[in-house]
């Protein structure tokens, strides 16, 4: 059975992700969607178990795909699980770079792992969890954005941080 891991963030989920879950799932009997803890990314809008959670959502029709959460390497992880590859979305050339890096890393540390890097749909390049959380703060209509399952948990996840700093400003005052 071949195994595949795509592993991010995914904070949240967004169609880019979404269109390269799909395109992935295709080309392995699984496909385990990983959210994985980015040492870079401080906090987060949702939790890792909330992430997971929303993904399970929209991925529920696609039959060869799980999702799970983990803190470890994925190169440890994509042992543990028996993956052969690390699935990888590419936006544009500037995450070429980075990622490759990554390749190299994983496969010196799981000499079985490889990495397939899938490039985004034309119309997902311009999209990241980052950009679609700056347009939740300003109340943006997420639907071209994010799987329409979600909406309204991004809307309200960032209703409620906004809540929150809000409050806390209010402490410091």
């Amino acid at each position: 059975m071949k195994i595949a891991i795509y592993p991010g963030s995914f904070d949240p989920v967004t169609l880019g992700h979404l269109n390269i879950i799909k395109r992935a799932a295709l080309c392995f009997d699984k496909l385990i969607v990983c959210v994985l803890i980015n040492s870079d990314k401080h906090g987060g809008l949702f939790t890792p178990e909330e992430r997971a959670d929303l993904i399970r959502r929209v991925v529920a029709k696609l039959p060869n795909v799980e999702v799970d959460s983990s803190d470890t390497l994925i190169a440890e992880y994509a042992r543990q699980k028996r993956a052969c590859t690390l699935v990888k979305g590419l936006r544009a050339v500037s995450d070429f770079e980075q990622e490759v890096q990554m390749a190299v890393i994983n496969r010196k540390l799981n000499p079985r792992l490889e990495t397939m890097f899938l490039a985004s749909s034309d119309k997902y390049t311009y999209l990241s969890s980052t950009v679609v959380k700056e347009m939740a703060r300003y109340g943006a209509d997420l639907g071209e954005f994010v799987p329409r399952e979600i909406v309204d948990d991004v809307d309200r996840k960032m209703r409620q941080a906004q809540e929150k700093e809000n409050d806390l400003s209010l402490i410091h005052i």
